[in-house]
């Protein structure tokens, strides 16, 4: 297994070796004590969620309040996405930018996003099947979105014409979520991280 930080800070590309046979193949796809390793205490494993798309489908950018907050391990286990990481933190060095990666049925790999960042992913298949383990269960109260059509945000989702839900075309966008104090702070951030990792 191999964790590849990204550019935004709190973000991991994991891939994982694939063995094959005419039989079919195996692989472990998620491995906590790797994981741990690398972003430096355990994944707390308090749901999981599976998502099927059209093609065209954009979902996101979601995030929580921090704390709790809520980090996410996501992968594609059939189809193909673009799979997409925005850092939402007021303060951070990286904030307002974001990073995709294409996770498939193919490569396997699977991304980490750590209390603070937003998530969104554009299906590039029909029938694209994201599952995502997550550190928190669902919260309606401390869970948000940003507009992923914000031009502020400019991502280049590959969608001619993106689908979205009625509350993701609702969401406001960076410079509103901004205004009106909803976007996690970065210090807040690294200091919830930080009692992970001394509990861990």
């Amino acid at each position: 297994m191999k964790i590849r930080p990204l550019s935004i800070e709190g973000a991991w590309e994991i891939t994982t070796k694939q063995h094959g046979d005419p039989r079919g193949m195996f692989m472990e796809w998620y491995r906590f004590d790797h994981l741990a390793e690398a972003v430096g205490h355990p994944l707390n494993l308090a749901q999981g969620n599976l998502s099927v798309s059209a093609a065209g489908v954009v979902r996101g950018i979601h995030f929580a309040d921090v704390p709790p907050g809520q980090a996410k391990y996501v992968t594609c286990v059939r189809g193909a996405v673009l799979d997409v990481v925005v850092d939402l933190r007021v303060g951070s060095p990286t904030f307002g930018r974001w990073e995709g990666v294409r996770l498939d049925e193919t490569d396997r790999a699977a991304v980490y996003l750590s209390e603070g960042l937003g998530h969104g992913f554009c299906a590039l298949s029909d029938d694209a099947t994201l599952t995502y383990l997550c550190s928190a269960t669902y919260n309606p109260t401390g869970e948000h979105g940003i507009h992923p059509l914000d031009p502020d945000l400019a991502i280049d989702w590959p969608a001619t014409a993106p689908q979205l839900s009625a509350k993701d075309e609702a969401a406001p966008t960076l410079a509103e979520a901004l205004s009106s104090g909803l976007l996690p702070d970065y210090q807040q951030t690294l200091a919830f991280t930080a009692s992970l990792r001394e509990r861990g």
